[in-house]
């Protein structure tokens, strides 16, 4: 069986942290069903693309750090502290220029060493107080 602990780290460190693309053809299906911490989903590695770099032009340095992990079967949870600096627009809010904390959970499932399901939470009200700060 596949180390999904593993396949979740690379997922965070290649995708997010590095925003690298050949990971992220590598580790994602490309029927991808993906509910992201931000509460958008998305169907399709092609909308999964374009949700990465939704993140990515709203937070340039944005980083997800993984602070524990749980596999089992087909499985893998994590928890997690995302990081970064609001440049862009956001759930309605103008880049603001602050530093952004906030944490979540995330459950994926796999399929021949691909995740098929990401849903992730995110504590979005203390994002949102964050990028409303002055």
């Amino acid at each position: 069986m596949p180390d999904y602990k593993l396949l979740v780290r690379r997922y965070y460190s290649e995708i997010w942290n590095e925003w690298s693309e050949p990971a992220l053809e590598e580790l994602i299906s490309p029927d991808v069903g993906f509910h992201g911490s931000i509460g958008t989903a998305v169907k399709g590695i092609a909308e999964f693309k374009r949700y990465v770099n939704r993140i990515r032009s709203a937070f340039p340095d944005f980083h997800n750090q993984v602070e524990e992990l749980i596999a089992e079967g087909h499985k893998a949870a994590a928890r997690l502290i995302y990081t970064g600096t609001h440049r862009e627009e956001l759930l309605g809010f103008p880049g603001t220029g602050n530093k952004i904390s906030y944490q979540g959970l995330a459950i994926f499932e796999f399929k021949q060493h691909r995740i098929v399901k990401g849903y992730v939470l995110g504590d979005i009200e203390t994002l949102k107080k964050q990028l409303a700060q002055k």
